[in-house]
């Protein structure tokens, strides 16, 4: 049985590769996803967790807190600050 909890890190591949990385998880017995983004992928961490939620598993997971935050990087001696997000999905039951 997985762990009660797992993270996915959203990147650059298609949305469809998160969705079915989310859903094998719930499959594998996580009661909670946590999807995380930034930047340009937050987009495709939102698609994500809507399909989830509305197509591969409907009325079994739902969006239980989605955080917005402001993360802060370090690149060739500049401090910048990028957006970020994260998404809990939760199985209902």
């Amino acid at each position: 049985m997985a762990s009660a909890e797992a993270t996915i890190l959203v990147g650059k591949k298609p949305t469809t590769n998160y969705v079915i990385a989310t859903v094998m998880q719930f499959n594998a017995g996580s009661k909670r996803v946590i999807l995380k983004a930034r930047g340009a992928a937050i987009a495709r961490a939102v698609a994500t967790a809507v399909m989830v939620r509305d197509r591969f598993m409907p009325g079994l997971v739902e969006i239980k807190d989605v955080k917005l935050i402001s993360d802060r990087i370090a690149t060739g001696g500049k401090e910048r600050y990028v957006a970020a997000i994260e998404i809990v999905l939760e199985r209902r039951g």
